[in-house]
Order: structure tokens, then sequence, then C-alpha cells
């Protein structure tokens, strides 16, 4: 493992723990040609997958990227962490299992809409302004109608 600091090659693992779901191991790392400590975190892959882009680029999945992403979703809302990890280790397992090397950026928001729909409805919502490229009120209304399953009263005086 390279040193983030010096970019030494000669590290060494000081210690190692699961984590609580043991799903991901814990490395505490430190450099032997500058003495600096780290963290890494070591965690299963079954694949390697491509996301096929809106456009028809292909990139390698980055399940950074999608924490980044539900992280912005999920700003100022009363959502752990853990659960947050839990979900994208989920969400990952999911589309890893999934049998295709090539998944569209589509399917990927779809399953990370049926999960934040279940996790929190303001982040669901907040998520699904970006993902289907709301641009007027009448697409919040519609996402809101949904997220309900019917109209909700207080809505409809909302409109008036």
């Amino acid at each position: 493992m390279r040193c983030p600091s010096c970019n030494s090659l000669d590290t060494q693992v000081k210690d190692s723990r699961p984590t609580e779901d043991s799903a991901v191991i814990r490395r505490r790392r430190v450099c032997m040609a500058c003495n600096f400590r780290f963290t890494t975190f070591e965690r299963v892959q079954l694949r390697e997958l491509t996301v096929i882009k809106r456009n028809g680029r292909r990139v390698p999945f980055d399940r950074d990227k999608l924490v980044r992403s539900l992280q912005i979703s999920l700003r100022k809302r009363p959502v752990e962490s853990e659960r947050v990890e839990k979900m994208v280790s989920t969400i990952v397992r999911e589309l890893e299992s999934g049998g295709e090397a090539e998944v569209s950026s589509e399917a990927i928001g779809e399953i990370v809409m049926e999960h934040l729909r279940q996790l929190d409805d303001v982040a669901y919502v907040r998520f699904a302004s970006v993902y289907r490229n709301f641009r007027e009120a009448k697409d919040f209304e519609a996402v809101l109608d949904e997220l309900t399953g019917e109209e909700d009263p207080r809505l409809a005086t909302l409109r008036k």
C-alpha cells in the first residue's frame, strides 16, 4: 500500500479489525519511510462493474461517487452514517450479483431511489430531483404524489 504522505511503498499493517457488520476490514498502517500513520479499508469485490452513462460512455463503477451523491441527498438529515454505509454496501452487492458486468446509470439511479425511499423521504425527493432532472414545481408534485401513494390533502391546499 502506497503511503499517502510520501508515496513510499514500504508500509506495515499495525492493526486489523472487522467493522461491525464484518463486511469490511479496517487496517491501521504505518509508513516505514516517514512514520506517517493512516487507515485503509478492505472489502470484497465480486466483479468489476462498468457503468454505461446516458451518453453511451463507459466508465468504471465508483463506490465513492455513489457515497458522495447519497451524502448530498442526506445532508442535514437525521440519518446515521452507519445506515448510509450499510445501504451503499447493499446497493453495490445488488449490482455485483446482478449477473451483468455492465450496468446503466439509469438502473443504478432506480436502485438508489428504491433504497432512499425506504431510508428518508426528503433525501429521496432531493435525489429524484437531480436524477430525473426536475425543471418545474409540478415535477416535485409528481414525486410527492408517488411517495404518498395518493393525493395528500396538505399538498392539495399548497397547490391552490
